[in-house]
């Protein structure tokens, strides 16, 4: 038997199990997932966040890894822009839980840009599902081409592998209300906020150069159904950046951003979810989609429970708004409480 077939066997037996103790509602948090174009990574735009806040002394711990593959290309009269290669997203998130409502915690990212190797795999997915290529089947396969030129000038230029620790982010929460009720209903509302500082090198589009602050509420309602649960979750907010190094001339102050999403859980090991990500353009000052145009994404997946307060994301997001987000981003996450 395969390592694969063998895996998948295993994850399989695992989630029809019952996991005495499990918090079945984690299995349906949102996936922690944002834009991942090359363009739009480097700003402080959070992933969708839980409604509800860790109790005094508990502690989160999340280990994130997004897989993005790029392939768009756009030009005017006075715009040149390529984005071809893939960008990987490394990210340790940690919560602890403060007391009176309130958490604080820390996302560390490392960042890698590379030439790739998924382009020959997302062709034959295309042809196999009569998906338009969009040009992907031919150029050059597996490049690294990040360029940006306005008026001749070129103003972005990564063709060389690069990786390197992102914009360290700062966060807290605040619990706004949290209602249990006999039914087995559970409706949550949160406050949170994020603060992301320029520490990545925002030459190799690990970074921005700019401080964002964000803020944002997250609710959900989370109820029992006639075979396992079901939540429905939302997020909306803010952000407000100062100049950055990326384009500045082009680069936006204020940004706004939302999430909608909804989630089953028939087992208590495994839930199947669905969830839709936008915001608005970071750039001004240009014709072109990748830049000016607002983005919307959508992921699907779901979240196995590995052990009583252990939980494994998988995703695949694709671009809803065409080349406003990579063409497909696959989202792992392994997070855990203790």
């Amino acid at each position: 038997m395969s390592t694969l077939r063998l895996l998948s066997t295993f994850l399989i037996a695992g989630a029809l199990l019952p996991l005495p103790g499990s918090a079945v509602a984690e299995l349906l948090a949102p996936f922690s997932v944002s834009n991942q174009s090359p363009l739009i990574q480097i700003f402080g735009l959070p992933g969708a966040a839980e409604s509800t806040v860790l109790a005094p002394g508990k502690t989160a711990a999340a280990l994130v890894f997004s897989l993005a593959s790029n392939h768009t290309s756009s030009s005017d009269t006075r715009e040149n822009l390529l984005l071809d290669g893939e960008t990987s997203r490394l990210t340790l998130g940690l919560r602890h839980g403060i007391g009176n409502g309130f958490e604080v915690g820390i996302d560390i990212p490392w960042v890698m840009h590379r030439k790739g190797f998924l382009d020959r795999f997302i062709i034959d997915w295309h042809d196999t599902f009569n998906l338009p290529q969009g040009g992907r089947d031919e150029g050059p396969f597996d490049r690294l081409a990040y360029r940006y030129s306005r008026d001749g000038v070129e103003l972005i230029n990564v063709g060389e592998s690069t990786e390197g620790f992102g914009d360290l982010r700062l966060t807290a929460a605040w619990q706004l209300s949290r209602r249990e009720e006999p039914s087995g209903a559970r409706k949550t509302l949160a406050l949170h906020s994020s603060l992301k500082l320029p520490t990545g090198d925002s030459d190799r589009l690990l970074g921005s150069g700019s401080t964002d602050l964000a803020l944002w509420l997250a609710a959900e309602n989370n109820w029992r159904a006639s075979l396992g649960r079901c939540s429905l979750y939302a997020a909306a907010g803010m952000m407000a950046l100062t100049d950055g190094r990326v384009l500045p001339g082009q680069q936006r102050n204020l940004a706004g951003f939302a999430t909608l999403g909804s989630g089953w859980a028939p087992w208590e090991r495994l839930a199947l979810k669905v969830q839709l990500d936008g915001h608005t353009p970071f750039y001004g000052g240009s014709d072109l989609e990748e830049l000016a145009a607002s983005a919307a994404q959508l992921t699907l997946g779901g979240t196995l429970g590995l052990w009583p307060e252990g939980w494994l994301d998988l995703g695949v997001c694709e671009d809803l708004a065409v080349s406003t987000s990579p063409d497909v981003v696959f989202h792992l996450a392994l997070r855990s409480v203790f």
